[in-house]
């Protein structure tokens, strides 16, 4: 055989894991289709790369709901804190967002990153192809495997599949992947943009282009709005999951109005229900503009207010607490002037105002696709490759590893996580 491991995409995932196998001995080439590795590392967090999690492993496996489980092993094999203490070796020093719990280089620069992988890539002996895409494969022999790329034909003994997902497919994720998979019998979980804002045909929505609000509690509904409970959960909590009638999906956090629709995290958190929908445009988003403060709560405060100060107006009512834009479109919502009075505002109108800030419902169209995901949903199916090793369990000696797998959690950090350690445990298996 040519080389005893080839690596397919370089890429989070690719790059660490075609590192360690030449670390532990392999022959070990990496094959990449774009003149440069890592394309989707430079751009991801803004170009900022938010490389993990501060949460412990327990964590990261919660946050991907019931796909956490097939990471236990490889969490196990490279924690976040495994994966800080790797990335500080190599003279990247890293940050915590206190807010968000997100791990950022400390330059804020994703090149560090970038160019620490390299680094470790080059002391370990593995030969990087570069413009090089891999155009099929099939086996030869029992257990190896013969490649076709652009430019030549090479045998390998073990490959490992790591070209990510569909999401910003001008990086280059384009799902080559999926068809090489099937060949070899694997089911592909079909493919959907995640982490991808979403639409709406709402023009009072889009009329707010810019305006951000920390903190919103965001769920997806099929039906009607119903009553939210008084209390929100903790901001960036929960992963998205079904628990009633017509509820998909709920989040806290950042909050983006958008010339298109809706963004920010909270809102890409939630989009993976949207684009997985037969049809989205029967879905509503529910928003709690205002999480902190219960419904009662609320509307006793403006009471209070209205007989403290009467001839306030309301358009400026909640000005310490919402963009006055906002509160302007809810109450142009409502047809009650901004100008109008407290002491002139009706029970019944109080209420009202309470709900439209408490229960908002917007309207979905649809997503940005694609084209704008950070991440895709879906992709080989988990329950067929073995989770200790990352091996599959239809072909021998092929593995995955990172988003080419139905696996895609939150933002925050996690889906490199998962890239990382599940790349890791693939070269210690191989």
């Amino acid at each position: 055989m040519d080389w005893q491991v080839v690596v397919v995409g370089a890429g989070a995932a690719g790059l660490l894991a075609a590192a360690r196998a030449a670390e532990r001995g392999r022959r070990t080439l990496l094959l990449e289709k774009n003149r440069h590795p890592g394309v989707k590392i430079l751009m991801s967090g803004g170009t900022r790369c938010n490389l993990t999690h501060a949460a412990d492993r327990r964590g990261i496996v919660q946050e991907f709901g019931d796909q956490g489980r097939f990471l236990h092993s490889a969490l196990a094999a490279l924690s976040p804190q495994d994966l800080v203490e790797l990335f500080e070796r190599e003279g990247v020093a890293t940050k915590i967002e206190p807010d968000t719990g997100k791990v950022f280089p400390a330059s804020d620069k994703a090149a560090d990153v970038l160019d620490a992988l390299l680094a470790r890539l080059r002391r370990s002996g593995c030969t990087l192809a570069l413009e090089e895409p891999l155009v099929a494969f099939e086996r030869a022999g029992e257990k190896g495997f013969r490649l076709t790329t652009s430019k030549r034909t090479l045998t390998a003994e073990k490959v490992l599949i790591t070209t990510g997902g569909q999401s910003y497919p001008g990086s280059g994720t384009s799902g080559d992947a999926y068809a090489w998979a099937a060949a070899f019998g694997h089911t592909i979980v079909p493919p959907r943009p995640a982490l991808t804002p979403i639409t709406t045909d709402a023009a009072w929505v889009r009329e707010l282009q810019g305006v951000t609000i920390p903190d919103v509690f965001v769920r997806v509904v099929e039906t009607k709005p119903e009553e939210q409970p008084e209390t929100s959960p903790a901001k960036g909590a929960g992963r998205a999951k079904r628990r009633g009638r017509g509820f998909l999906a709920e989040r806290r956090g950042s909050f983006l109005f958008t010339h298109f629709g809706l963004s920010g995290p909270v809102v890409l958190d939630v989009s993976r229900v949207v684009s997985g929908h037969r049809q989205p445009r029967s879905l509503v988003l529910q928003c709690d503009f205002l999480p902190q403060i219960g419904e009662a709560e609320l509307e006793e405060r403006i009471k209070q207010e209205a007989a403290a100060a009467g001839k306030k107006q309301l358009g400026g009512l909640l000005a310490s607490l919402l963009p006055r834009r906002l509160t302007d479109a809810l109450l142009a919502q409502l047809d009650l002037p901004p100008e109008r009075k407290l002491a002139e505002l009706s029970r019944a109108d109080r209420a009202r105002f309470v709900a439209a800030i408490k229960r908002q419902p917007i309207a979905v169209s649809g997503t940005r696709g694609f084209k704008k995901a950070e991440v895709t949903a879906g992709g080989v199916a988990l329950d067929e490759v073995d989770s200790r090793t990352m091996q599959s369990l239809k072909a021998p000696n092929l593995y995955f590893a990172g988003e080419v797998l139905d696996l895609d959690g939150p933002i925050g950090g996690y889906n490199f996580q998962a890239a990382f350690c599940t790349g890791w445990l693939a070269a210690e298996s191989m």
